[in-house]
């Protein structure tokens, strides 16, 4: 989905709450990654998010950013996968503190992927879900967006455009913040500095 489908898709849905509650997602997201490598976004054995990787690796170029370019970690990478596409579930094993664990799953999670879950959540991570409804393993994430059927108000409006919001909001948030810090940066260097000499 291109720019100016994504914004028409937000002017159709301003009223609906939904670009709010991306925006606030995406801006908890970005803010709790602070490794670049950190941002581990895992799905179920039937669904893995490529999708979603590859408009974040994308938004993380556009941006400059590099900690919102995820990992995908994968249930049964095959033997001859390249080098980053071969993480297994063993990397959640070792997520830490200013690390992400970001499970997209639209239906229910194994009970394996739980644990692990749980496991990167004691030892400091952050725990996102974007999910369908999946009251587990919403418990165990800081920050949960549900998207259950009777929440899509508009044919257009599917769990697949929901992860294309999420990841647009997540390199609009980043660049309206470094935007907001330069505008601050040049006021208060105003103030010290005084207006400029006037010619004579």
């Amino acid at each position: 989905m291109d720019s100016s489908r994504v914004a028409v898709l937000r002017e159709l849905l301003g009223a609906t709450g939904w670009v709010d509650r991306t925006r606030s997602f995406a801006k908890v997201m970005r803010r709790s990654t602070t490794t670049p490598g950190g941002l581990l976004l895992v799905g179920t054995p039937q669904a893995e998010p490529w999708h979603l990787a590859a408009h974040l690796d994308d938004e993380s170029r556009y941006s400059g950013i590099p900690e919102l370019s995820p990992t995908l970690v994968r249930w049964r990478p095959p033997a001859d996968a390249p080098a980053h596409l071969s993480h297994t579930l063993a990397r959640l094993e070792t997520a830490r503190r200013g690390e992400t664990v970001f499970v997209v799953a639209e239906t229910a999670a194994p009970q394996g992927l739980l644990e692990r879950v749980y496991d990167a959540r004691q030892h400091g991570a952050t725990v996102l879900s974007l999910d369908g409804g999946d009251t587990e393993l919403e418990t165990l994430a800081h920050e949960s967006l549900s998207v259950v059927q009777q929440d899509l108000v508009v044919p257009e409006l599917t769990f697949d455009t929901i992860q294309h919001l999420v990841s647009v909001a997540a390199g609009e948030s980043q660049a309206r913040e470094r935007k907001g810090f330069r505008d601050r940066l040049a006021r208060a260097l105003d103030v010290v500095s005084g207006p400029p000499p006037t010619r004579r």
